[in-house]
């Protein structure tokens, strides 16, 4: 910032900070004039933009920031805030000297052709670049694969289809030969397109880069369908995943609703966070359970999952249960010896717990002659993971590319972007690669589902004041707590 003293900084991370008055703190992003104090400056060509011709300001005012946290009290400090995005009036890099690349990394997930697309249109029509490469196969496609030519038109109608056209895969990090391969194919942005695992690997890239001292800006865009990512509001691709699991969960309720004790399991995503198993369950009203890995349930015993299917089968003659692929695990790992797996990118290989748990519905009830049901389990996962982002998902990646673009254009590097109480900013890799965002469940969105479903907490006294206890205060990312509705 202009203005404003110098906190101290972070010497394990490396944060850029800044205090002003009345607690105002801002966690900034490095520049590339931090390692390289002599790079010269240009004045950025939107100004000329016809299509911005109609807006009353071009550019980002330097001093501008957003503001973590936006319900205080009158005597609150201004607390934690982010450098604003968006385009800057001087840039570091002239049109026809960029070189930029873009990979994407990690699982599939709605959205990232767009993210793509709006990269290359925005560095070509915004900034008049036409030197884009696409790295092929996720990282490892840096050293062991051939690039791709992105240009507008390669890119034109790629939105539309689900997927990569740039194919991704998990793991393969190798630091010292990625940076080798920007180097010496003379790439000064990289823009890298995935999940935590990913943003990890991408700030260690930051850092080499920084030590080697290159004028190459790295920006990261956040991909994470489980909308597992902390400070922002949320990813790119969860809104498609919602609408998408709501056809999963009416085919349960059609085939559960249309037999005598009928039951329906859907298993969705969420190997952490519940986000997506929570929201569609809202938006149906047609679960009667939902299941996340945030909230712990038993199965036998009074106060059990067993007991409250009778009890609703009983009710109504049939029951949708919703579970997160994330959720039960401690009772999973009395079931599978070996839970302990990882996949390429360290991720731990999860026994499936819709099979695991509808198996375990079956055998509890045909051992009561009372009471015979008839289970369906669906699991939609690969579909959702695999189709295009809907109109809300494309707006938003498109947002989500240009703020990043905007960024490494103005000079700013090892950054991620994303909004923060619905204005877009730029936030350090070590903010969202420190901790997973969560469902809070003692917050008023969980409270809100019990109340749709009807279903018990599975939470004693005692287990409840142990999770507010284990809970930290900050609220449910993406709904303030509760408190924006």
């Amino acid at each position: 910032m202009g203005k404003g003293m110098e906190c101290s900084e972070n010497s394990q991370t490396n944060m850029k900070v800044t205090c002003g008055e009345a607690g105002y703190v801002l966690e900034d992003v490095p520049h590339l004039t931090d390692y390289l104090p002599d790079l010269p400056t240009f004045a950025n060509p939107l100004q000329f933009n016809p299509a911005y011709s109609v807006v009353k300001q071009y550019f980002v005012n330097v001093d501008d920031s957003v503001a973590q946290k936006i319900v205080v009290h009158k005597d609150s400090p201004r607390g934690i805030h982010f450098r604003r995005a968006g385009p800057r009036q001087r840039i570091y890099f002239e049109s026809d000297e960029v070189h930029a690349c873009v990979v994407t990394c990690g699982g599939l997930c709605p959205g990232l052709n767009t993210v793509i697309r709006e990269i290359v249109c925005g560095l070509y029509h915004m900034y008049g670049v036409n030197k884009i490469l696409g790295i092929d196969g996720g990282y490892r496609g840096f050293y062991a694969k051939n690039t791709v030519p992105l240009t507008p038109k390669v890119v034109d109608d790629i939105h539309k289809r689900g997927g990569t056209i740039l194919g991704t895969s998990r793991g393969g990090h190798d630091t010292s030969k990625i940076v080798d391969s920007i180097q010496d194919r003379g790439i000064n942005q990289v823009y890298i397109i995935g999940g935590d695992g990913t943003q990890k690997g991408a700030s260690v890239i930051f850092e080499e880069i920084r030590r080697r001292g290159l004028k190459v800006a790295v920006a990261g865009i956040p991909k994470t369908i489980d909308n597992d990512i902390p400070v922002i509001d949320k990813s790119f691709g969860f809104d498609t995943a919602v609408e998408e699991a709501q056809r999963a969960i009416n085919a349960a309720h059609v085939e559960a609703g249309s037999i005598e004790n009928g039951l329906g399991v859907v298993k969705l995503m969420g190997r952490y966070s519940g986000f997506i198993a929570m929201y569609a369950t809202l938006a149906s009203r047609d679960v009667d359970c939902c299941l996340i890995p945030e909230s712990p349930f038993y199965l036998e015993g009074k106060g059990g999952l067993f007991e409250y299917i009778e009890k609703r089968l009983k009710e109504n003659g049939h029951m949708v249960i919703v579970v997160a692929e994330g959720a039960g695990l401690d009772l999973l790992s009395e079931s599978f010896q070996n839970t302990d797996l990882k996949d390429a990118s360290g991720n731990k290989l999860l026994p499936d717990v819709g099979l695991w748990l509808s198996q375990k519905i079956k055998d509890h009830f045909s051992g009561q002659q009372k009471m015979v049901i008839n289970l369906k389990h669906i699991d939609p996962t690969y579909m959702i993971r695999a189709i295009p982002g809907n109109a809300s998902d494309n707006v938003y990646s498109t947002l989500l590319s240009h703020s990043a673009v905007h960024g490494a254009m103005a000079g700013y590097t090892g950054f991620i972007v994303g909004p923060v109480n619905g204005r877009h900013a730029m936030i350090p890799f070590n903010r969202i690669t420190e901790r997973q965002n969560k469902v809070v469940i003692t917050d008023r969105m969980w409270a809100r589902l019990l109340a749709s479903t009807n279903q018990p907490s599975f939470l004693n006294p005692k287990e409840l004041a142990e999770v507010e206890k284990e809970e930290p205060q900050t609220p449910t990312q993406l709904l303030d707590g509760g408190g924006k509705y």
